[in-house]
């Protein structure tokens, strides 16, 4: 049986990028990385690719004259890789309808927060100022509004009283490098059932 090919897309530090080299080097995901797509040149994700000897697409959408004409680009070479499973890993970057159906059900991405409370690209902040007990982490289908596709895992971190951001972003982090590659194993295993906005794992 011929392996599934996974795009992962980074555009900073790359730590989920990491668990999932990792988790693919035990064996744990059964796949190929096929690709690192990131749309910042000084990006430490690029640093774990090359040392993976993974194949970078470092695409600038400033070199794009829109962002269609990005996205069709970024379409046309993951096509070429025949990317099975795209893993969004911290890319700053609001994905089209476009981009989105063409690769429907096809994108995860994990969130630093319980969704639906605190979308956004401050989820940890976001949940400590709130002055929240339990915040956690989400594992979920992309569609094509922000944080909002349906629910594949979800993970509870409980906030003490003494967190700061940095200590309550090391536990977040922690759990994500687990149930991030937990999450794409279902996925290439066809374990996940989608109906309406709940996810089954069968």
């Amino acid at each position: 049986m011929n392996k599934k090919n996974i795009a992962v897309f980074a555009s900073g530090n790359g730590s989920n990028l990491q668990a999932i080299i990792n988790a693919q080097k035990k064996g744990y995901i059964k796949a190929k990385i096929a690709l690192l797509v990131c749309d910042n040149p000084g990006a430490f994700a690029l640093s774990r690719a090359n040392q993976a000897k993974i194949p970078i697409a470092l695409l600038a959408p400033n070199d794009f004259s829109s962002r269609l004409a990005y996205e069709q680009c970024l379409v046309k070479i993951l096509k070429k890789f025949k990317i099975d499973l795209i893993v969004l890993a911290g890319f700053m970057r609001m994905l089209s309808p476009y981009f989105v159906k063409s690769f429907k059900n096809k994108i995860i991405n994990i969130h630093p927060a319980l969704l639906p409370a605190f979308k956004g690209t401050q989820g940890i902040k976001d949940a400590l100022n709130y002055g929240v007990k339990i915040t956690g982490v989400t594992v979920h289908f992309v569609d094509e509004k922000m944080d909002h596709g349906a629910i594949i895992l979800q993970q509870e971190v409980t906030i003490k009283s003494s967190d700061t951001e940095k200590s309550l972003a090391a536990r977040i982090h922690a759990v994500e490098h687990r149930i991030y590659p937990q999450a794409c194993k279902l996925f290439l295993g066809k374990r996940l059932k989608i109906s309406g906005r709940r996810v089954k794992i069968i």
